[in-house]
């Protein structure tokens, strides 16, 4: 799995961005995989911010981002939606998408088996 992340730029408090993450090595998104997404802010921790399971579509967020952000997946583009929206300041960050073909749990505690994407630069003007 090789993930490619794209969607980010400016906007403005209040707006709307969406990232895609889309797949684009040989290898297969099996149905245990969990595809999610991390950001980094600057001077701060990488953290969580939401995951889907490839399977049965089972969705995880962070509190600070409930209601705010939705992840969805296109299985016949082998490609991952954040659809962020009502975007705040504090969520500016670069954001990092990543797989993790044992699931979720896996995806956030054992973050250096995941397989990466590159980042993509979220920044939010207020």
């Amino acid at each position: 799995v090789q993930l490619q992340a794209s969607g980010g730029g400016l906007v403005q408090a209040g707006g709307s961005l969406r990232l895609s993450c889309a797949n684009s090595g040989p290898g297969r998104i099996y149905s245990t995989h969990a595809i999610g997404w991390f950001r980094q802010a600057p001077g701060k921790d990488r953290e969580f911010v939401t995951a889907i399971t490839w399977g049965s579509g089972t969705t995880k967020y962070a509190d600070s981002v409930k209601d705010r952000f939705t992840i969805s997946r296109d299985n016949a583009k082998n490609t991952v939606y954040l659809q962020m929206n009502s975007l705040k300041p504090e969520d500016t960050a670069v954001y990092y998408c990543a797989a993790n073909k044992y699931g979720t749990t896996y995806l956030i505690s054992t973050v250096d088996t995941n397989a990466w994407g590159q980042g993509t630069l979220v920044t939010v003007s207020s």
